[in-house]
């Protein structure tokens, strides 16, 4: 098995054995899911292109990361684009959530 995994235009992943046409494809095709910009802080969510499930069970090829603010380097990962895209609007509300916390203890 391959731990190399290329997404078809719905979103789904599908492991892709030849390194070579993986490679190609990910220096070709935009892998970002999501991304946003709030109060300064950004918030994404990419195809990794790589399962980062080192252990047994599904692969996890879809992360979110949130860089800036209280929360930088908060981190997900994620099995399907469909739990990518829950976990990114999560992301989101926790930064968004942040910058009211802030903005009331600062005032």
């Amino acid at each position: 098995m391959t731990d190399h995994y290329i997404i078809d235009e719905l979103g789904i992943a599908h492991p892709e054995p030849d390194l070579l046409t993986w490679a190609k494809w990910f220096e070709t095709h935009e892998r970002h899911i999501a991304c946003v910009i709030v109060n300064g802080v950004r918030v994404s969510t990419v195809f990794l292109g790589l399962n980062h499930n080192f252990g047994a069970g599904e692969p996890i090829p879809f992360e979110t990361m949130i860089f800036g603010g209280p929360h930088d380097q908060y981190q997900e990962r994620y099995a399907t684009r469909t739990e990518a895209l829950i976990g990114h609007a999560k992301a989101v509300n926790l930064v968004k959530s942040a910058a009211t916390t802030e903005g009331q203890t600062s005032g």
